[in-house]
């Protein structure tokens, strides 16, 4: 028969043992104690245990977001109202601005004719109607001109047609590189499935061919790319974090050091660094032995004296850190947030507390955004609305400890400790303008390495990884001002003795006015 389960918890614990140190002889006693004291600590055991298996079971056939909506089992969230976003999900023909444009005329009407229906009125253009048709290609598609030749039967001369104007002098045209590196550093397709891919298509290209093109033209696009990273330097706030990358191999001065010494680090990293003001969004990756701090300390040795430091948004690792970087450090409230959320089976209450005070706070940051409200303005408003929220949730969490209604080693012990010894960083929102919640916004970012190292597995040099670095730098920066990653890695290729001149009018924000600004 099953016995009953009784939840031990330390008040409980400390009075029985208080009524049992009355009722029973010292030798008895101290067994008793030692026996519930060994039950606790299996208790603890457990629920440590059965948190990991919470989330491995979570993770493979559980939610797939942390969202208060879904975590809290609510029909809506707290914070929200609730209402589905209008709309039907389709796409109009102004949502595919890379698809071709045919106009067709009527017919038999042109402007101005007398109409046929009612034969007294006069015909005018309106919109016109649309009708869409897709067909499937190779990413890469090639043309094949047959020029025709002609030999004289009496002196054998051969005469070759002229190759028309619009095939090009080169090879490959600059859309060919472009659709490559989007594809392999902007989608995760590694060389040698597209090779496969475009062999099934028909129209081979070898994967070798595909590395050659995008390193040589890396070389073309290094002056943007550097003047990417300066400008990204300069910015107001600055989301870091890394993620494992492999680099089979290195060169000789960075396995050994620049001491001579061999280098005791062994792993390898991509860092992401996401530099936001407000006129613009930066990405930057650099991926090699450094970790996220090191690489944000080398950034901004680039940053202009004059400016004062920026914020830095990062979670709580040490090695974030360095001794020598001068930043404004917030923390992330996603984190801080995560480990009430892993533990919602196990402290149902408690956890629901802290993650539906949170949930108002991200509400009236999102109401900001909507509204969007100036640093200042946004900063009044946090103060005003979520200030006595994050005040009120700071003092529950310390009644708990205070008062032994929480066991400090408990996985909610740790969690509330977590939260409360860094309590000053996770509310920079409520004293600097601009700081932001969490650290989200880098760590989607780091969602293209990963792609990458899922898809690819490893760079083989650090050429390769510095390749990488760039063109994802250069892809997810144009993702995130909303601009055309394939448009404008064309226009690029096709002005490289112009972005190497002035590689500033060539950014993602700016390069269509400076390309109207061209001579035609």
């Amino acid at each position: 028969m099953k016995p009953p389960v009784i939840e031990l918890d330390k008040k409980s614990i400390e009075g029985f043992l208080e009524r049992a140190e009355k009722a029973l002889d010292p030798e008895d006693f101290a067994f008793v104690d030692t026996l519930v004291e060994a039950l606790f600590f299996l208790q603890n055991l457990v629920r440590k245990k059965s948190r990991s298996i919470v989330d491995l079971l979570r993770m493979l056939f559980g939610i797939k977001t942390e969202s208060s909506k879904h975590i809290l089992k609510k029909e809506s969230s707290s914070a929200g109202d609730g209402k589905r976003k209008p709309g039907h999900g389709r796409n109009g023909a102004k949502d595919y601005p890379g698809g071709k444009k045919v106009a067709v005329a009527h017919e038999s009407l042109k402007s101005g004719d007398l109409c046929p229906e009612c034969e007294k009125g006069k015909v005018y253009p309106v919109e016109p109607g649309v009708f869409m048709r897709f067909f499937g290609a190779a990413p890469i598609q090639v043309v094949i001109y047959l020029l025709e030749k002609l030999r004289c039967n009496l002196c054998g001369e051969i005469f070759t047609a002229q190759k028309p104007a619009e095939a090009g002098e080169k090879k490959y045209d600059e859309t060919v590189p472009a659709m490559v590196a989007v594809s392999r550093y902007g989608n995760g397709f590694p060389f040698h499935r597209l090779d496969k891919f475009q062999d099934n298509c028909g129209i081979p290209f070898p994967s070798s061919t595909q590395w050659e093109m995008v390193d040589e033209k890396a070389e073309e696009l290094k002056p943007v790319y550097t003047e990417l990273v300066r400008q990204g330097a300069q910015a107001d706030r600055i989301y870091q974090d890394d993620t494992n990358m492999k680099i089979l191999s290195f060169d000789t001065k960075e396995e050994n050091g620049t001491d001579g010494k061999k280098n005791e680090r062994k792993g390898t990293f991509t860092t992401g660094l996401v530099c936001e003001s407000e006129d613009k969004t930066i990405a930057c990756f650099f991926t090699g032995r450094k970790h996220a701090g090191e690489n944000l300390r080398d950034l901004l040795e680039q940053r202009l004296s004059e400016l004062s430091p920026p914020v830095q948004m990062c979670d709580a690792l040490s090695r974030n850190m360095p001794e020598d970087l001068l930043t404004i450090l917030a923390n992330c409230m996603s984190h801080g947030r995560r480990n009430f959320v892993k533990l919602i089976d196990i402290f149902p209450e408690e956890c629901q507390h802290v993650i539906e005070i949170l949930a108002k706070v991200y509400h009236h940051d999102a109401l900001a955004r909507e509204q969007k409200l100036s640093p200042d303005e946004r900063l009044l408003m946090h103060r005003e609305k979520s200030a006595p929220l994050m005040h009120e949730l700071k003092g529950w969490m310390e009644d708990q400890l205070r008062d032994k209604l929480v066991e400090p080693n408990s996985g909610l012990g740790k969690a509330i400790t977590y939260m409360t010894s860094r309590w000053e960083k996770f509310t920079l929102f409520l004293r600097v303008a601009g700081a932001p919640l969490d650290n989200n916004l880098v760590e989607r970012a780091l969602k293209m390495a990963i792609r990458h190292r899922k898809s690819s597995l490893f760079y083989k040099t650090e050429r390769g990884a510095w390749v990488g670095d760039l063109f994802m730098s250069l892809i997810h920066t144009c993702n995130l001002m909303k601009v055309n990653a394939f448009d404008y890695l064309t226009v690029l290729l096709r002005n490289a003795e112009e972005i190497a001149r002035n590689p500033g009018r060539w950014m993602p924000w700016n390069y269509r006015e400076t390309l109207s600004e061209l001579p035609p």
